[in-house]
């Protein structure tokens, strides 16, 4: 959006200003011009958010954001404020502020989204009874180039009345990049990180070890240009200390992939895994260690060796697959036996062994499922392959079977759906889930243990 449409836009809702940043005061805005919103699910409080047109799949959930907020130890950074450069709806920010409990600046170039921020910073200063605090009445959300520091800073500067432009504590940045892109390259992202830096790294205060930058990354960045972000990082500042973060909530996928920066990153971590409990109320599993990615990118190496009956699969969490910290932590969890991998990326990671996962404490969170083959069947998985497949199913009194084998989206539910009308019918026992041995026409039926 250009500056000139930004300041039309402002100005039909009220908010032209002599600044190509316009404030927005989060203890003074309404919602009344904004269409969308919706409980966020992942709050124990059903906390209501708003929106922009189209941004509630571009919003980081309460709970992630939470949690990575209390991961921040407040102690490291510097002073200043929380800055969120491309805040989009602000629950990232306002979960930073409430945490930190410092002033906040979020700064977004789409006017109605900018709003949202607002609006939504007022929110959760309302649940928590602080929307009366020194630190709301310094937060500001500016409509405008989140690029432009130093404009951003004399507009802060003069809205609050300050001697001197103020220190930024914490960078954070979310750049937004395509919805429907498979892979999402670095020239993708808006703003650039390269712009970012250049606009913002002079004003950054220093913490017990450099300033404090979280990038919020594509879950998407091959290991490349995992290793070309870390580049661009120390063209800036060589050597920063960092730590890669990755963030699950299961279901197959990374949901958040962050790089920690300066103050911030985690002391002689090079990697961190956090898995968010469904349980609202729980806190986070945590794995740390890995070696630093100009290592590597982590992955084990797959085996190619034919499955058995007795032995057992397991299907791990992909995300930490691909952090990298898997194989050290099998280590634990399978009392060191040799460790057969099938499958190493994609949304089910597969793993042989011939002994149970001893699974203490959350550990089971990092495992999607988990059983002992009881049979195999020489066939692919299609529509016409069910009625073969239930026969196997009740021959092993079998009850329940979950597919876990990758078939087109329009596929999976139509199968899924066959396979349980089928059992639905009859009398079986045990829950059990099908996978395919990779390379091979060959469905395993596993039973859960």
């Amino acid at each position: 959006m250009s500056p000139t449409n930004n300041r039309n836009i402002g100005k039909k809702l009220g908010w032209e200003g002599k600044s190509l940043h316009t404030v927005l005061r989060p203890s003074e805005v309404e919602s009344s011009t904004l269409t969308e919103s919706a409980p966020d699910t992942t709050s124990a409080e059903k906390i209501v958010f708003y929106h922009a047109e189209q941004g509630k799949p571009l919003a980081t959930p309460w709970q992630v954001a939470l949690t990575r907020s209390k991961m921040i130890d407040d102690s490291s950074l510097g002073k200043g404020i929380i800055l969120d450069c491309a805040c989009g709806s602000g629950i990232q920010l306002a979960a930073h502020a409430i945490h930190l409990q410092r002033a906040a600046l979020g700064i977004e170039l789409e006017p109605m989204r900018a709003l949202a921020s607002a609006v939504n910073l007022q929110t959760i200063a309302l649940s928590s009874r602080q929307q009366n605090s020194l630190r709301m009445a310094a937060t500001r959300v500016l409509c405008g180039d989140g690029r432009d520091g130093k404009g951003a800073l004399e507009t802060l500067q003069n809205e609050l009345n300050l001697r001197q432009m103020p220190e930024i504590a914490l960078l954070h940045l979310d750049p937004a990049r395509p919805r429907n892109s498979r892979s999402h390259g670095l020239d993708e992202m808006a703003p650039r990180l390269d712009e970012i830096f250049t606009g913002w790294a002079p004003y950054l205060s220093q913490g017990t070890r450099g300033p404090s930058v979280l990038l919020d990354l594509s879950p998407r960045l091959s290991h490349q240009q995992r290793l070309e972000v870390e580049e661009m990082v120390d063209s800036v500042w060589p050597q920063i200390d960092r730590t890669w973060i990755w963030t699950s909530r299961g279901r197959g996928r990374v949901d958040r992939l962050a790089l920690w920066l300066g103050s911030i990153s985690i002391p002689n971590v090079a990697r961190r895994f956090v898995r968010i409990s469904p349980d609202l109320q729980e806190e986070p599993l945590i794995i740390d260690g890995g070696e630093a990615i100009l290592a590597g990118d982590g992955l084990p190496v797959k085996s190619r060796r034919p499955p058995r009956k007795g032995e057992r699969v397991s299907l791990l969490d992909a995300a930490f697959v691909e952090s990298g910290l898997a194989e050290v932590w099998l280590e634990k969890v399978t009392k060191s036996e040799a460790i057969h991998w099938g499958v190493v990326e994609g949304r089910r990671p597969q793993i042989h062994h011939d002994h149970p996962l001893q699974l203490e404490d959350k550990n089971h969170l990092l495992v999607q499922a988990t059983g002992k083959i009881v049979a195999l069947a020489h066939t692919n998985l299609t529509l016409e392959d069910v009625d073969s497949l239930v026969k196997i199913a009740l021959e092993n009194d079998i009850q329940k079977l979950t597919v876990r084998v990758s078939l087109e989206p329009a596929l999976q539910p139509k199968v899924q759906g066959a396979i349980d009308r089928q059992l639905a019918k009859r009398h079986g026992k045990r829950t059990a889930f099908v996978v395919q041995q990779p390379g091979d026409e060959m469905l395993l039926l596993c039973i859960v243990e």
